[in-house]
């Protein structure tokens, strides 16, 4: 998912590409990471020992909910948040609704994602997604956006059938330094399809914070 925006982020700065426990080729516990919070504290403490405290990170979808809970329970991590097609708050859909949408976003991906995102759904397993997609539905429920006090970058993809457009308006309005940007015929996976449009935004809005 975030290969070819890495490369095109890497042209300006420094990338790190970071595998969650249990994700990509980290490999996890039956125990950890079953839910969001365990994805956080995991970060949390990745950041800090490779020296990267104070660095802006990146999540897409279901790593945008963890960005900001990141921002919320360790303020010092990141001064800058980037999301993109976040998942979560305000809206929490149900298991069945989260796959049904995702089946409705698959025949607008590229071709050239379907092999090695099988293969990552695959090693994550099924147990896995099902717990953390279970915990969206709680996950969150408490005034923890308007703690997200660091500048916040809110990417939507305009015909993405997963993340509903007024669901990151919402996230906007109750975080106090969000600003939303919106791409023009994009799916979920914009970070795969759209990897130029999304890297010109990060880098603009990082810019005119001075990171």
């Amino acid at each position: 998912m975030y290969l070819r925006l890495a490369r095109q982020l890497a042209r300006e700065r420094t990338v790190f590409v970071y595998d969650p426990p249990g994700h990509g080729d980290s490999e996890g516990r039956r125990d950890f990471p079953v839910c969001i919070e365990h994805l956080t504290d995991h970060l949390a403490a990745w950041l800090r020992e490779a020296g990267l405290e104070g660095t802006p990170v990146f999540g897409h979808s279901l790593g945008g909910e963890v960005m900001f809970d990141l921002a919320a329970r360790y303020p010092h991590c990141a001064p800058a948040l980037i999301a993109c097609a976040p998942t979560g708050i305000p809206e929490n859909p149900s298991v069945r609704l989260q796959l049904l949408r995702l089946l409705r976003d698959l025949p607008r991906e590229r071709l050239g994602l379907l092999i090695p995102g099988l293969r990552a759904y695959r090693r994550c397993g099924a147990r896995r997604m099902l717990l953390l997609a279970r915990d969206q539905e709680a996950h969150m429920t408490g005034p923890l956006l308007p703690r997200v006090q660091v500048p916040t970058l809110l990417i939507d993809g305009q015909s993405d059938p997963v993340i509903q457009t007024w669901t990151v308006d919402c996230i906007c309005a109750d975080i106090p330094e969000a600003i939303v940007c919106q791409i023009p015929r994009a799916p979920h996976g914009l970070t795969d399809t759209h990897p130029r449009a999304v890297a010109q935004l990060t880098l603009e809005f990082l810019r005119g914070e001075g990171l």
